[in-house]
């Protein structure tokens, strides 16, 4: 199976911006569609942003025109850029194929948005 080792989390102010990483260790390209997805305290984990293997894009509401999602199917990584962070984006933040694989989620990384 391929696992998924998620970086580039932190502290950040409102209206930061921040740039998450997700390394796979096998190739993406044979899963297909890829997904970010984030869960809250006491939340469910939900899907934020994905993007298909010819790079065709989509977005939850909530994050339209702030994050977006590429992939390089070359180095095997997803990655998604967010702007104009708010504080209801905190969560922790994790990659995986669209629709997810259960087996394949990796530990996340820890997106916090405050002042």
């Amino acid at each position: 199976q391929v696992q998924f080792v998620e970086s580039g989390g932190g502290l950040v102010q409102p209206g930061g911006s921040l740039r998450l990483s997700c390394a796979a260790s096998g190739s993406i390209f044979s899963l297909g569609d890829m997904g970010w997805y984030r869960q809250a305290p006491g939340k469910q984990r939900d899907l934020v942003a994905s993007i298909s293997i010819w790079g065709g894009r989509d977005y939850t509401d909530s994050v339209k025109g702030r994050f977006a999602i590429f992939r390089d199917n070359t180095k095997n990584t997803v990655y998604l850029e967010m702007n104009s962070l708010r504080p209801e984006d905190t969560a922790v933040y994790y990659c995986n194929a669209n629709p997810p694989r259960s087996g394949n989620w990796g530990q996340g990384t820890q997106v916090t948005v405050s002042s």
